[in-house]
């Protein structure tokens, strides 16, 4: 089992920036990735970016290039998503989550963590 925890979500204007964690707990030796994936009201959910646990790959959707950058401390068995120029489009509930199978599978989930974008 892993447990997540996030943080760091908020209330921030257009323009703006956040920086979200996520704490794992638990059995993280069996953590392949880490991926940080969002859900807007009326949508499904969507994958934002991801990071390889024992290496530095990373992935980001189009629409965050160039705004987000995901990272890591391994020390501290934490993820980050440094979310920089905002937009009211990113609003969403931000979940992390851990893919425990090395196929990208995520079978792990935070409880989420709220983000909103004012313009």
């Amino acid at each position: 089992q892993v447990q997540l925890v996030e943080s760091g979500g908020g209330v921030v204007q257009a323009g703006g920036s956040l920086r979200l964690s996520c704490a794992a707990s638990g059995r993280t030796f069996n953590i392949y990735a880490m991926g940080w994936f969002r859900q807007a009201p009326g949508k499904e959910r969507e994958f934002v970016a991801s990071i390889g646990w024992n290496h530095e790959n990373t992935y980001n959707t189009d629409s965050v290039k160039g705004r987000f950058t995901i990272s890591k401390d391994n020390a501290k068995n934490t993820v980050y998503l440094r979310m920089n120029s905002l937009k009211p489009e990113d609003t969403a509930v931000y979940y992390c989550a851990a893919d425990t199978t090395g196929i990208s599978v995520y079978s792990y989930w935070g409880q989420g963590t709220q983000v909103t974008v004012s313009s």
